[in-house]
């Protein structure tokens, strides 16, 4: 298994929460390709809860899967907080999951001074509740420990989401 105990407790305790508030999740995801719905769908159980997965690593994916217009995308930079924003609402309205969570960001290695390795941005969309977004500077510690901790930052996030509904 390539996800730490930590990060499988973390996902058990969300998918019994959002069992018990009758909630579906779904993710949007870019730097962490599919990790925060390959470690949901490792909990037995999970497709109770766990809608889909929109792995959208390059913009044409965020553009032609989530809808996100180009120019939104050349005007703010695919890392950015309206790109995140963008992602977790339009993940919603093309699943049947009543919480989303978006992920996008720099991993690693590389970066510029403006957007670092390590630079991640966050949304969380909820069913008739305002979008929130969070940005994470993580640092230039290794691709592998951006990627995991921006997995982590997400399932406190969709928990969040949980708490909205129960």
């Amino acid at each position: 298994m390539m996800f730490n105990h930590s990060l499988i407790e973390q996902a058990e305790t969300l998918i019994a929460r959002a069992k018990t508030a009758g909630v579906m999740i779904a993710t949007a995801e870019s730097c962490t390709g599919g990790m925060v719905a390959g470690l949901l769908t490792e909990i037995p159980g999970s497709s109770d809860v766990v809608d889909r997965g929109f792995v959208t690593y390059s913009n044409a994916a965020k553009t032609e899967m989530l809808g996100i217009p180009a120019r939104v995308i050349a005007a703010n930079g695919a890392v950015s907080v309206e790109v995140a924003r963008r992602m977790a609402e339009e993940a919603l309205l093309r699943s049947n999951a009543d919480i989303t969570v978006s992920i996008t960001g720099i991993a690693g290695p590389g970066g510029s001074d403006h957007k670092p390795a390590g630079l991640v941005h966050f949304g969380l969309a909820c069913r008739d509740k305002p979008t929130r977004t969070e940005v994470c500077r993580f640092g230039d510690r290794g691709r592998d420990a951006v990627r995991l901790a921006s997995v982590a930052t997400a399932l406190d996030l969709l928990a969040d989401g949980v708490d909205l509904f129960g």
